[in-house]
């Protein structure tokens, strides 16, 4: 699935200008046409195709196994898959054998809450401690967190869950926004977008940073003027710096008081993020969408390179990988503030930081979900947000859903969409020319002419 968003420069930053939001989706059918699981990986375009053929072979060993046992363990489930010593050859626990595995692993949480006929937040809420503790891969993670201290901090709150159930009921989930902020929009865009933000009663906005520091002054004086002093204005550099310059640039874009710094230097560099976090304090350091497993996480928590855990639903591989983060985080005693910068991400993220606040951390102190305002239309069940907050989902399932129609129109290249312009053209006569032969599309075209 692509959707063209670099047309109006939505998602773009000073790491990717032009960004098209999509997703290799996968869908697991059973013997009864009602019960069913979505799943997805999120990317920004080419290669998406990669991420597409990888889930095939990931899910390739589900085929003819029975539901019960499938949903009956999800740990079981999630080990089976990750057991394949070939396909995990090529991460491992990284890139797009990881990706694939998350997708796959989200469609099979999916179909367990809808078999159970609950959104995905409640079926893992009403799971005994033992339960999420088998779901969650901890492996490697025995000098961080050992099981019977992940048993510890779900048992400290298990008497209390319903009360903060009561309490998102009725309040929400608080978010931010990124949806005023990218790079590409121009000041005039840029201040409309802040007021409207403020004036759905966001109290958190996010902007882009990174690719000109004359730039950023002015646009974050724009945005500090329309939210005022009190308003809480995160920014996010996406990688683009090495540390010294993620330091100096930090520091002259102090005056607008930042809450936090997003994304400073590169994703793997733990020692780098605890120098910048040093340098930059008391602005925050954040980062985690491009963490790519428990165990780089670990180790941002166990250098104090991070005041913010900003994991992804999609990079990690699926709830169970999440989890184990998520009480990392909490032993740490760093906020879980979940990137949802994507196509369906914030459909997905919801119910982690629901989860996350019920079960593990029971406090929202310092927390808050990203929300970003596109593309929601395209889902069966999307998230709703109201006065900066998101609204408890109620429906079965992960939110990961998409219409039919956003099937048939937005499938690359083949979608109704997609056919008619150059780029997709372009690709269909690569794809199906003596170039494309040889890496096996035909089966892919065919699926989406029937």
């Amino acid at each position: 699935m692509r959707f063209p968003t670099s047309l109006t420069a939505d998602g773009s930053d000073a790491m990717n200008h032009d960004a098209d939001y999509s997703a290799a989706y996968i869908v697991l059918t059973t013997d009864d046409p009602a019960v069913y699981g979505c799943g997805f990986t999120f990317t920004i375009g080419r290669g998406n195709e990669v991420c597409a053929a990888a889930m095939e072979l990931r899910a390739r060993p589900l085929l003819g196994r029975d539901i019960d046992a499938v949903c009956g363990s999800l740990g079981g489930t999630y080990r089976s898959l990750k057991q394949d010593s070939q396909l995990r050859w090529l991460g491992p626990d990284k890139g797009v054998e990881h990706l694939a595995l998350g997708a796959v692993m989200n469609a099979v949480w999916d179909l367990a809450a809808r078999r159970a006929g609950k959104p995905l937040w409640r079926l893992l809420a009403d799971m005994p401690a033992e339960d999420i503790v088998d779901a969650a891969d901890l492996t490697y993670l025995s000098d961080a967190l050992t099981r019977e201290e992940a048993l510890e901090i779900l048992a400290r709150l298990a008497p209390t869950r319903g009360e903060r159930i009561q309490q998102l009921t009725e309040s929400g989930y608080p978010c931010y926004t990124t949806s005023a902020g990218w790079l590409g929009y121009s000041d005039e865009k840029l201040r409309r977008l802040c007021q409207e933000a403020v004036d759905q009663g966001y109290r958190h906005i996010k902007l882009k940073v990174g690719a000109s520091l004359e730039d950023d002054i002015r646009r974050l004086g724009i945005a500090r003027e329309v939210i005022g002093p009190q308003g809480n204005l995160m920014i996010d550099a996406n990688q683009v710096w090495d540390v010294p310059q993620a330091i100096d640039w930090v520091k002259q874009l102090a005056e607008f008081n930042p809450l936090w710094i997003e994304e400073p230097t590169s994703p793997d560099d733990v020692l780098g993020h605890a120098e910048i976090r040093r340098a930059v304090q008391p602005i925050g350091v954040a980062t985690g969408e491009h963490g790519m497993n428990r165990v780089l996480f670990k180790q941002l928590f166990q250098a104090g390179a991070v005041d913010y855990c900003q994991l992804d639903a999609c990079r990690l591989a699926s709830v169970n990988e999440v989890l184990a983060v998520q009480l990392m985080a909490a032993k740490f005693g760093i906020p879980v503030c979940p990137h949802a910068g994507g196509v369906g991400l914030c459909e997905l993220v919801q119910h982690l930081s629901i989860f996350d606040f019920i079960a593990i951390s029971g406090d929202l102190t310092g927390r808050v979900t990203e929300f970003v305002d596109h593309l929601h239309e395209h889902f069966v069940d999307p998230c709703i947000v109201r006065d900066g907050a998101y609204v408890m989902p109620a429906n079965p399932g992960y939110s990961a859903e998409l219409k039919a129609q956003t099937l048939q129109d937005y499938a690359f290249p083949w979608g109704d969409y997609w056919a008619g312009t150059d780029a997709g053209r372009a690709e269909q006569e690569w794809r199906t020319g003596s170039a494309g032969r040889g890496i096996a599309f035909a089966g892919a075209r065919a699926k989406a002419e029937a």
